[in-house]
């Protein structure tokens, strides 16, 4: 029945095997009053697994805020929804596809993207824009190959692809992170919800046929270490079909638009497992599903395998109309099978060839997931490092430019269509992309940024500075910001100072979230990212959008004349910063706790200014000189800049920092936030350097 899933595991029983520990299968056995079947072990395994179930994060996750005036769905569905006004939402979410990736890093890319964009078209919302969140050894075959998986899908499906942050370091070599943000705009009456509510209607399955591509993703690869036995994984890592995907969203959107169905539901992670009991709870209601109804692409799975495979492109829906459904699925040539009934049993009952074979109270999927408290040891932070007075020098600029975590991102992003859809105002580069929100010339400012260096030093302080950076971003680029969405990204909870990590890793996103009054309105949490026992860093990516006014009024380039400032005053250091990975051998000693009260304060002074700043530019990886040298290569101009001669003012990090352009009448918007005037818009150099030398250091146009 199981195929080669378990063939490198027959030695041990078939709990263990799938993922659940010995306790967990004890209490199942009690929740039933009877032992599992097969099929039901396999339902309950993917089920209680960390990637479905949350087991030993849900708890940690109830820090964040997620209540605000403007949420209209908050974590718990498919994906965030915030109102924007006028009638409309957006619709957003986070997700990683990180083991896959490390298994085979073009399809695990690839069907990254396809499902998260299913996520946002769950909520009845048209994806308009996709981000994504690279952390990889180097810049290798790898790597490339996740890019060109990116590119293929969202190129394919017609969605630009406008930002994200790509980050090297030895600790992701073996683990690298793929992160896939998708953001949709969605009638606010047009909000969509998972769930079955109403016993009678039907649960029909549109999309691709059933194959036996990503059985066990869920359980066996997403939520267990890798190890030097992946090849064996390589049969869970999904298949991607962008076209089949693109027809699928185009149909889900016209039977939503088309009032034909009451719930919707993408099959993800465990597949029709995972669909249907999640449907069934929020509904309180319980599924008789026909698994011999199922579409195949392969004629000889097994009930188990059907009801767990993660082939990609599918999406189930409850309706009472099952004719317009099949009409608009035809239309689009896509599968079609009315597979099940809502009922009001609670159970989830499966049948194949009318035989029962599984049958689960939906709560014990569901409400009965375990919820690990988990046991943590922090670990003793160093202390900051007293570096000596060290003297910059322009050609570390250079080098720092050229380094692979600051150079440009074109040979990345230039993979991408970034254009299509004609809504993309600010394209990829500096700091926040925006999109018009057609056709008013409001606009939608997004950013996708992580923090790994500075979170392997302060769990803490990584949390708070990823969570700040994209909203610095946003509101760089014009943007209030309104919300954000996060995944983070850790080793394996079951040991005490991972689990340390994950706690103060949240601590830090929701302190600066309650400094900036953005809610966590949706996310995604990837545990046991260890290969050979060994983790990768405490990685939080968090993904952030805000309202832009107007968009023909946001920040672009300097001119020349134009007054240069830096804004914000934090405590800056070298301690985990990219100088200091570069000269001084590597991370280490204690990043300063950001000042949050500042940060709000900064963040809110560069989304007003906005409309007079003719430059707004964040001061991160490569502190203020990198900050002005992406400036200067962005405008083709240089500036006349004096900066006191200390490698900590240049390339010093913290965050609360960000470059200004303006011109000489406009200076009044810069009342009440610290700034010191360092410069003058002119010239064809920057701190003494060339810009077109820095240009060619950094790899051309950013």
């Amino acid at each position: 029945m199981w195929g080669p899933l378990l063939s490198s595991v027959a030695e041990q029983p078939l709990h263990r095997a799938l993922g659940l520990t010995d306790g967990e299968f004890d209490v199942i056995v009690g929740l039933l009053g009877r032992p599992p079947n097969e099929f039901e072990l396999a339902v309950f395994s993917l089920l209680w697994s960390e990637h479905c179930g949350y087991k030993h994060s849900a708890l940690l996750l109830k820090r964040f805020p997620s209540d605000g005036p403007g949420v209209l769905q908050g974590p718990g569905e498919n994906a965030g929804v915030v109102d924007l006004g006028e009638g409309e939402a957006v619709a957003f979410k986070v997700e990683s596809h990180n083991h896959p990736s490390a298994v085979e890093p073009f399809q695990g890319a690839a069907t990254g993207v396809g499902g998260i964009l299913r996520d946002v078209v769950a909520m009845g919302a048209r994806p308009v824009a996709l981000l994504d969140g690279l952390r990889f050894g180097k810049p290798d075959f790898s790597f490339g190959r996740a890019v060109a998986g990116i590119g293929h899908y969202g190129n394919c499906v017609g969605v630009p692809t406008i930002g994200g942050d790509t980050f090297f370091a030895e600790e992701y070599a073996e683990n690298p992170l793929v992160n896939a943000m998708c953001v949709g705009l969605v009638p606010t009456e047009r909000v969509m919800r998972a769930r079955a509510t109403r016993p009678g209607d039907l649960i029909v399955l549109f999309g691709a046929t059933t194959g036996r591509d990503g059985i066990g993703g869920a359980s066996v690869l997403a939520s267990q270490e890798l190890s030097d036995e992946d090849e064996d994984k390589r049969p869970t890592v999904q298949i991607g079909d962008p076209f089949t995907g693109k027809k699928l969203i185009e149909a889900s959107l016209e039977l939503v638009e088309g009032g034909l169905v009451e719930g919707l539901q993408d099959l993800g992670a465990a597949g029709l497992a995972s669909s249907l009991a999640e449907m069934a709870s929020r509904g309180e209601v319980g599924i008789d599903v026909n698994l011999d109804r199922v579409p195949l692409r392969e004629a000889d799975l097994g009930p188990v395998e059907i009801v767990i495979s993660e082939s990609q492109e599918r999406m189930v829906c409850v309706t009472e109309r099952l004719d317009e459904v099949a009409a608009v699925c035809e239309k689009w040539e896509l599968e079609c099978s009315a597979i099940g009934v809502v009922t009001e049993s609670g159970l989830l009952r499966a049948f194949f060839e009318d035989e029962i074979v599984g049958e689960i109270p939906v709560a014990l999927l569901t409400e009965e997931t375990p919820r690990y408290r988990i046991e943590t040891r922090p670990r003793e932070l160093d202390e900051p490092i007293a570096h000596r007075p060290i003297a910059a020098e322009p050609q570390e600029l250079l080098d720092l430019l050229g380094s692979p975590n600051v150079r440009s991102r074109a040979p990345v992003y230039r993979q991408y269509d970034h254009l299509v859809g004609s809504r993309t105002v600010r394209r990829p580069g500096l700091d926040g992309a925006v999109l018009r929100l057609r056709p008013s010339l409001r606009g939608l400012a997004i950013s996708l940024d992580g923090a790994g260096r500075i979170a392997a030093l302060d769990p803490r302080a990584g949390g708070s500075l990823a969570a700040l950076e994209a909203a610095r971003n946003v509101a760089c680029a014009g943007g209030r910001p309104l919300a954000v969405t996060d995944c983070l990204n850790l080793g394996n909870p079951e040991k005490e100072e991972i689990a340390w990590e994950l706690s103060e890793t949240i601590e830090g996103i929701a302190l600066a979230c309650e400094a900036l009054q953005t809610p966590v309105v949706s996310g995604n949490v990837s545990l046991y990212n260890e290969t050979d026992g060994k983790a990768i860093w405490p990685t939080p990516v968090v993904g952030c959008v805000g309202l832009v006014a107007d968009v023909s009024l946001i920040p672009g380039a300097w001119r020349e004349g134009d007054a240069v400032y830096a804004v914000g005053a934090p405590e800056l250091s070298l301690d985990g910063s990219e100088y200091q990975a570069l000269f001084l051998g590597g991370p280490a000693g204690r990043p300063p706790q950001p000042d949050l009260v500042a940060e709000a304060k900064l963040i809110r002074f560069l989304w007003r200014g906005a409309p007079v700043l003719t430059c707004a530019h964040d001061a991160s990886e490569g502190g203020l000189a990198v900050a002005l040298a992406e400036a200067a290569i962005v405008s083709g101009i240089g500036a006349r800049i004096e900066l006191e001669e200390d490698a900590v003012t240049w390339f010093g990090e913290g965050g609360g920092q960000a470059v200004v352009a303006l011109s000489a009448e406009d200076v009044s918007v810069l009342e009440g936030i610290p700034n010191h005037k360092i410069g003058t818009v002119g010239g064809r150099k920057l701190l003494g350097v060339e810009v077109a030398e820095l240009s060619e250091s950094s790899g051309g146009e950013l």
